[in-house]
């Protein structure tokens, strides 16, 4: 039998008195850190109605199809009953006598087996990550009609509030948007608790700072994360490179040697890895298996970093993302190996459980609350007793991340806000005896310690070695604060796709087709200067820039 926490033992006994003994709703809500343990909890309570007889069957709704594995895995430990995981393709799931469990995605081809199974059996379900379902979109719309007859529903979010404000099936909110629900039927465990009660890691943000330059034919436009670039006036009237060049976009620009394939080592990605890598070095003297996720904007920014973790640390990476093979066996494969790193794009959010996660390296796509909170709950979960490691988040110096991290880093007490800084002993994987950081064996069972390799930088002024987390010289004071030559071609692009322009295809087909008359049109006119400045634009951007233009 599973040894429920404190907090899942309160929200069990909470749910029960909402649920049974009050009959007040067929409603409960469980707003829980991501990494505190809701599924457990929400196993648990459906153990509890399944032993009491208040229901027949359970159906759980997951994000995706990794976590609902988890799901499967979990509940048959909780309950011992088996569940089946259900497609759109399975047709008549009341027939399995089973209880299922299944996507969003799978709801609405699924919604006349679902309202079958919740009119013929008494039936709770359990909605995971609840913030899909918003009323006016259709995985919301499909949950409300498919499980209107379910007996009992227990809702399930860590991240309630979603970034579009729309609000979710099932609950009342107040006129500034906030989930107006009734204390009695929720159970709250916010992020700060969670870590004061060691339930989460507590984490620490590293802002990497850089200074873009960005080359306009022999002009340089500096770029950083406190200022906005100031264009060349005669660019001025193309709102949409305005938007390209921005601090995030460039910092999720790759940059290659002359060979247009090798990573640049002393790229601004690079000095992120580097970072990370010796946070990875450090929190392995007290968990050797600890590993690190790279949450890359696209595919190719993940194929670029998957080629730079081998420059760095000579190992291939596990790389998921939706044109790789069995990325959910990928995962798992992370999961169960003490691989240092895992490169993925839209793959590892949401529920994903892999407990040795402790460095995040965030460049994704999705510059939402949601989003970035849903990725530092990868790598805050609890490692089992004992496990006194942080986490540590590495991503860009920009307004917006910088403002998530303030309100993550307000939820920690003051005790687990601050970083103590390294060790001063290292941990014996097997028998966790502390050990002197220069110990190359345990002295208690002989276990032999991975020989570190230091990581330093040299000061360009002085030639002093310095912590890569340094901002500033130890010796001279030098700022290290990095500087990243860039073309106006390479702060543009990223394969065929025009950063912040909004290419979409329809318009990379249009350019395409319109540079070699464009070109060719103002050739014969002789106007140096505007074929010139048409020059430093990709040939895919054509057709946006006539719409944008057409515009003014």
């Amino acid at each position: 039998m599973i040894k429920l926490r404190p907090w899942q033992e309160q929200a069990l006994n909470k749910s029960l008195d909402w649920l049974v003994a009050k009959r007040a709703d067929k409603h409960f809500l469980i707003n829980a850190a991501p990494g505190a343990g809701k599924t457990i909890a929400a196993c648990s309570i459906a153990n509890a109605l399944l032993g009491r007889n208040e229901i027949d069957r359970v159906v759980v709704i997951a994000p995706r199809s990794e976590v609902v594995n988890q799901w499967a895995a979990d509940f048959r430990s909780v309950t011992q009953r088996s569940m089946l995981k259900v497609t759109a393709a399975d047709g008549d799931i009341d027939k399995y006598n089973l209880d299922v469990c299944a996507t969003w995605a799978a709801v609405q081809g699924l919604s006349p087996e679902f309202k079958k199974i919740c009119t013929s059996e008494r039936t709770l379900l359990i909605c995971d990550e609840h913030h899909h379902a918003a009323v006016q979109a259709a995985w919301g719309l499909g949950a409300s009609d498919a499980f209107a007859d379910a007996r009992f529903v227990l809702i399930l979010t860590g991240t309630p509030i979603r970034s579009d404000g729309k609000k979710s099936v099932w609950l009342a909110y107040d006129d500034a948007g906030a989930i107006d629900f009734p204390d009695a039927g929720t159970f709250t465990l916010t992020y700060g608790q969670a870590v004061d009660l060691d339930y989460c890691r507590p984490a620490t943000f590293h802002r990497h700072e850089g200074l873009f330059n960005v080359n306009f034919d022999g002009e340089i436009v500096n770029v950083s994360g406190k200022r906005a670039a100031e264009l060349p006036r005669e660019l001025k009237r193309i709102p949409g490179l305005q938007r390209a060049l921005n601090f995030y976009a460039l910092a999720c620009t790759p940059q290659y040697e002359k060979d247009g394939k090798t990573p640049i080592r002393s790229g601004y990605q690079a000095t992120m890895l580097e970072y990370g890598s010796q946070k990875l070095d450090d929190l392995r003297d007290r968990m050797p298996e600890a590993g690190g996720l790279i949450i890359a904007p696209s595919i190719e920014i993940a194929e670029y970093f998957v080629k730079l973790v081998e420059i760095v640390e000579g190992e291939r990476p596990i790389v998921v993302h939706n044109q790789v093979q069995n990325p959910d066996g990928k995962i798992d494969a992370f999961r169960q190996s003490d691989k240092r790193w895992l490169v993925s794009v839209a793959m590892v959010s949401e529920g994903v459980d892999v407990p040795r996660l402790r460095v995040l390296i965030y460049l994704s796509s999705a510059l939402t609350e949601l989003a970035f909170r849903q990725a530092i709950g990868r790598v805050v979960r609890t490692n089992g007793p004992g496990d006194d490691t942080r986490a540590y988040i590495v991503m860009p110096s920009f307004d917006l991340l910088e403002n998530y991290a303030r309100k993550v880093e307000q939820e920690m007490s003051p005790s687990k806000r601050r970083d103590p800084g390294e060790h001063k002993t290292k941990k014996c994987p097997e028998c966790h005896t502390e050990c002197d950081m220069s110990a190359s064996t345990c002295p208690l069972c002989g276990y032999e310690f991975p020989r570190r390799v230091p990581r330093t930088k040299e000061c360009p002024q002085c030639h002093a070695p310095n912590s890569l987390s340094a901002k500033k010289c130890e010796s001279c004071g030098h700022s290290f604060v990095a500087q990243f030559h860039l073309t106006l071609e390479e702060a543009l692009r990223t394969g065929v796709i025009t950063r912040g322009m909004e290419i979409g295809e329809e318009d990379v087909r249009e350019g395409e087709a319109l540079a070699a008359d464009v070109r060719a049109k103002i050739l014969k006119s002789g106007d140096e200067h505007l074929l010139r400045l048409l020059k430093t634009f990709p040939e895919e951007t054509f057709g946006r820039l006539k719409a944008i233009l057409k515009e003014q």
